[in-house]
């Protein structure tokens, strides 16, 4: 049986996960990538949730479901 010593700034912050390979390899495959923007990319992409969320504030937003009605009619045809 091998033997790890784990340093205690390690266990204090809460900073050591010891799981299974497997179950890391399984866990890593269902995350989302996660990206970040930097720039006029970012800044962008901030300019647009800002405008969505005044949208609405302002009642100016409709619902997903009523949104693929109107986009998507043919979804709701059987």
């Amino acid at each position: 049986m091998a033997t790890l010593t784990i340093s205690k700034n390690l266990i204090q912050n809460d900073d050591l996960i010891v799981l299974p390979r497997k179950e890391y390899e399984s866990m890593k495959a269902r995350m989302f990538p996660a990206f970040k923007l930097k720039g006029k990319n970012a800044k962008n992409l901030d300019k647009r949730v800002s405008e969505s969320m005044k949208e609405y504030e302002k009642g100016e937003t409709e619902t997903l479901e009523l949104f693929l009605k109107k986009e998507y009619p043919e979804l709701r045809k059987k």
